[in-house]
């Protein structure tokens, strides 16, 4: 299998052995705490499944810039996107404190992890909104990665974590939230050694439903990892458990037995086109993928990025073998009248926009919320009815 990232083997941050756990937590009792960010408890999140291997927590404002600037860390390890843990008030511990991490996104706000903080270092306005610049591509705040980032703090809270639970994702996503370590166990255990993977925050309709098909075929894989984002998105997007319902219709109906794993993980989506692609990959090989597929307007929002530069970062500033994991480039895919199959759009030259069937999301929402099923060549009828049944459910809460 495919080796993780910067080492031979998985980092996950989590306490498995429980009586470890429970006396961290007997620990965490008498120690200063920190309301975490819901960025930086999904962070939390993915250091404890392995996700961010080879990071042992949280970086501090040398690695910070330095991945900014460079995409490496400042000791050197190939890193696209600070992990940081980012807070408005750091006034109650010191350096070389313990200190409990609480969940925001839980009732109670119990501890997720313990810190070991090797650095509180403030941040200067200018030098996030830099950071923020590198990472988006803007400082546009209209963004909503951007938003979110500089609204954290100036104090970086840096230094080695260790996880003591998986947040809400475990519980509220119990069939399909897993950590990196659970997909490699799962990818050994089925037998495969060529997987490529999807990631998805949307639902999935016929065109991205075939194009897992082209790159399974096309690769020769023995199955693909089609792996939802699970976390906190922008306003407007659909939740995690109506897509979670509607990729699984798809995947039962449409899909050959043993070629598919439906997973989630506990990560904030950041809307950094580019750069989040790149993490994207990581976070794939770390799962043991192989492949991984990068489409058009990858982890994008709005009109900040160009409909290819997810790919062509990977050409132009990820160095030769700073990742194992092999790009799959896709272009748009879509349903041809003509040829009577979704296609990518670069493979039919002799095509006018005419000849596909196109729909932008608010004429598809529109639809839905109306009770009106997109064409079955543009969406499958039984991922239609479960966002049909969403969308008229808002519909009749706001009437």
């Amino acid at each position: 299998m495919i080796k993780p990232h910067g080492c031979d083997t998985l980092k996950p941050l989590f306490i498995d052995d429980e009586s470890q756990r429970n006396a961290l937590l007997d620990e965490a009792a008498a120690l200063p705490s920190l309301l975490l960010t819901s960025a930086a408890a999904a962070n939390a999140v993915m250091l404890g499944g392995g996700y961010f291997t080879p990071l042992e927590g949280f970086m501090n404002l040398a690695d910070m810039q330095s991945v900014a600037d460079s995409l490496t860390t400042a000791n050197g390890t190939f890193f696209p996107v600070p992990v940081v843990n980012l807070t408005k008030d750091a006034s109650g511990f010191n350096e070389g404190d313990r200190i409990a991490l609480k969940d925001p996104n839980v009732e109670g706000n119990p501890v997720i992890a313990i810190q070991t903080v090797a650095r509180i270092e403030e941040v200067s306005d200018e030098t996030l909104t830099s950071v923020a610049e590198a990472i988006f591509g803007t400082t546009d705040k209209a963004h909503p990665g951007v938003s979110t980032f500089l609204s954290h703090g100036n104090f970086l809270v840096s230094g080695p974590i260790q996880v003591l639970n998986f947040s809400y994702f475990e519980t509220d996503f119990s069939d399909t939230f897993r950590t990196a370590v659970q997909i490699r166990n799962e990818i050994a255990e089925r037998g495969w050694e060529k997987v490529v993977a999807f990631q998805t925050r949307n639902p999935m309709h016929r065109a991205h439903e075939e194009l897992c098909r082209m790159a399974m075929n096309d690769l020769e894989t023995d199955g693909i990892l089609i792996h939802m984002l699970l976390g906190k998105l922008k306003k407007g997007d659909i939740p995690a458990e109506v897509r979670d319902d509607a990729i699984r219709k798809m995947v039962d109906a449409y899909f050959p037995e043993n070629t598919v794993m439906i997973t989630g993980y506990g990560f904030d989506m950041l809307y950094a086109g580019p750069r989040e692609a790149v993490l994207h990959a990581l976070f794939r090989q770390n799962c043991g993928c192989t492949h991984f597929i990068v489409g058009r307007d990858h982890a994008g929002v709005g009109d900040y990025y160009g409909a290819f530069d997810a790919q062509t970062i990977f050409d132009e500033k990820v160095p030769a073998g700073a990742l194992e994991i092999e790009i799959y480039k896709a272009d748009h895919t879509a349903y041809s009248k003509k040829l009577n199959k979704v296609v990518m759009m670069r493979d039919a030259p002799d095509h006018t926009k005419d000849d596909f069937i196109l729909l932008s999301g608010t004429k598809v929402r529109e639809m839905l919320g109306n009770g009106i099923a997109p064409p079955p060549e543009f969406s499958r009828p039984e991922v239609a009815q479960v966002l049909m049944d969403y969308y008229q459910s808002l519909e009749a809460e706001t009437a």
